[in-house]
């Protein structure tokens, strides 16, 4: 497993743990409202169907960090992983918005194609 490889992992774990953390703490505060263009009724009315998100978004950080704390041997456990969020960016990407594509499904795409590059 490259470095390189590791650090995209990194990298889309780390956009995932700030993504739980818009979802679940910041969704009906005034930054999360201004990220997601919400109004303060509807953050108030959507704030546990984001804290939801927030926590799938956690359960994603896990399984990468938990691929990576197994090196080399936990290269199956990435792949899962990086498939779970590329899937979840493409859903995302064509059922909310465009811009999901853009930030979580190719930061997972590059970092999977990094993984079976190595």
């Amino acid at each position: 497993m490259t470095t390189a490889a590791n650090v995209a992992i990194a990298v889309v774990a780390l956009l995932h743990a700030y993504f739980l953390v818009l979802e679940m703490f910041l969704w009906d505060k005034p930054f999360g409202r201004r990220v997601f263009k919400l109004t303060p009724e509807f953050a108030a009315a959507t704030r546990s169907l984001a804290a939801n998100q927030g926590l799938y978004n956690g359960f994603l950080v896990a399984g990468l960090l938990w691929g990576l704390s197994m090196g080399a041997a936990g290269i199956q456990v990435k792949m899962f992983f990086l498939g779970c969020v590329i899937a979840a960016g493409l859903f995302g990407g064509t059922t909310v918005s465009r811009a999901i594509l853009f930030v979580q499904a190719i930061p997972g795409v590059i970092a999977l194609a990094l993984v079976l590059e190595s």
